[in-house]
């Protein structure tokens, strides 16, 4: 366990990296961010900003130093980063499930190994795969990068093998996966939180639901088709964190359908779908991450109160933050951040055991 006055180190300095802060600092931590970024809204409550590139190794091998154990906030950190870091500190979780995430097509075949429910896809390492992949799977189908892209981006929609040209340019030739669509009422995330000891504790599932490829509401209860698929979800998930021997909170993206839960994409770190735990549950996502990779043992995830429901405030609507203020049940979480531009992520509002007016 790590002692109170114990500093972790944080990869990545966005909001999540800011919410991992402020949690371990609730708990008596230092946390130090390193980040290539000159501007870090998680630096803004963070002891120490270390602003360098990836492959900086002296500057990583003196922020590891300076840490007792490290973590990432997202997962576009560089593989070989963390694993240089590893060779120095603790950093939970470790390489194997981070290099996976980054992957789609590794993704894929590693949940399917694992007995999940995927759906249908296809590698397209050239243009020439996808004109295979579209023969093999059919249309409507959507395109997407192997690596990289998030929150819609690095993604083409088919409508027709027509539109084939147009999907690859829209991915700047880049290796990609083709998935055949799926069929859902749905879709759903199962977050769960793994101690150093194996022992995992899962959140209840909110239903999510997306406008432009981002998250825009998290909601509790979900639906009864949901709350009937969930088991087997996390069923799926509890493998995944046992088979890579996991270690703090991974979340996983599902597609509720008549033929049970579809694995859509997993995130090895804490997640915008669960940024109402801050208010709605009785540990939030963010504390057990740092009791999990601390060694602390781990909090209650119960719900606290129902309904829950997580509005993310995108782009311009981070002016409506001094209205929902005035609002006596409005959680308002603002990131912080300075540049207001379309489809960013400013900040978040959470009503708990009450419905938004």
């Amino acid at each position: 366990m790590l002692p109170p006055g114990s500093t972790i180190g944080i990869l990545g300095g966005g909001q999540l990296g800011r919410m991992l802060g402020l949690a371990a600092a609730q708990l008596g931590f230092q946390v130090h961010i390193y980040a290539p970024d000159r501007e870090s809204v998680a630096a803004q409550v963070a002891a120490r900003h270390v602003q360098a590139a990836w492959d900086d190794e002296p500057r990583l091998a003196a922020f590891a130093a300076a840490c007792d154990a490290m973590t990432f906030e997202f997962e576009n950190v560089p593989i070989d980063t963390v694993r240089f870091l590893s060779g120095h500190v603790a950093v939970r979780p470790g390489a194997q499930g981070l290099e996976i995430a980054q992957d789609r097509l590794a993704e894929k075949q590693f949940v399917a190994g694992l007995g999940g429910r995927t759906a249908p896809f296809a590698p397209v390492p050239d243009r020439a795969a996808l004109d295979t992949a579209l023969a093999e799977l059919g249309t409507p189908a959507i395109l997407k990068t192997v690596r990289m892209g998030y929150d819609g981006k690095g993604q083409a929609r088919l409508r027709t093998d027509a539109d084939a040209d147009t999907a690859w340019d829209g991915i700047d030739h880049h290796a990609a996966i083709l998935e055949g669509f799926v069929t859902f009422a749905h879709e759903f995330s199962v977050l769960l939180v793994r101690g150093i000891d194996g022992e995992t504790r899962f959140w209840d599932s909110s239903v999510n639901v997306h406008e432009g490829g981002i998250l825009a509401t998290s909601s509790l209860p979900p639906p009864q088709i949901v709350l009937d698929q969930q088991d087997e979800a996390r069923a799926l998930m509890q493998a995944i964190a046992d088979a890579l021997d996991y270690v703090g909170v991974l979340t996983g993206e599902f597609f509720a359908t008549d033929a049970g839960p579809v694995f859509n994409e997993m995130a090895p770190r804490v997640h915008n779908s669960g940024h109402w735990t801050i208010e709605g549950a009785v540990t939030s996502q963010f504390e057990n991450h740092i009791r999990a990779i601390a060694g602390l043992p781990l909090g209650n995830t119960d719900t606290a109160a129902l309904p829950v429901v997580m509005h993310n405030l995108i782009g311009t609507s981070i002016g409506t933050v001094p209205s929902l203020l005035a609002d006596p049940g409005a959680h308002v979480h603002h990131y912080g951040k300075t540049e207001v531009r379309q489809g960013r992520k400013l900040g978040h509002v959470t009503w708990v055991g009450t419905s938004p007016a």
